[in-house]
């Protein structure tokens, strides 16, 4: 997984960039984990959790997107999604774009705890 960190000039906040199969991450670390120390505590234990329990699945359901940690794997998706659209206009079938590219995207558990651990320093520095 490739991704840069920067502080945006205008709005002084963290942003995230990530190559295209894991773009989703990016907004997700901005919107749902900021520079709060507590949510990247609160993750890094579940991720702990993940690794050391017998339980199959967790689940984190945040105001945009959703984290599952399934064994050793970690995906995120957006809550939206076209799922409750009835029908697309013709000239948006399904074998022109695939809308869960630009939703979801996935990596291992170590990958994503090191995602964390990155993000938490240079939010903190």
């Amino acid at each position: 997984m490739e991704y840069e960190f920067i502080n945006d000039p205008t709005t002084r906040y963290a942003k995230a960039k990530f190559s295209f199969e894991h773009e989703v991450f990016g907004p997700w670390l901005e919107v749902e984990v900021g520079n709060d120390p507590q949510k990247l505590t609160a993750l890094l234990n579940v991720i702990d959790k993940a690794e050391h329990s017998s339980a199959q699945e967790h689940e984190i359901v945040g105001s945009e997107y959703t984290v599952r940690i399934i064994e050793k794997d970690v995906s995120i998706a957006a809550n939206a999604s076209l799922n409750g659209v009835e029908a697309l206009p013709e000239a948006l079938s399904a074998d022109d774009i695939d809308f869960d590219d630009q939703e979801s995207a996935s990596c291992g558990l170590e990958d994503f705890r090191e995602l964390l651990l990155s993000w938490a320093r240079f939010t903190t520095h």
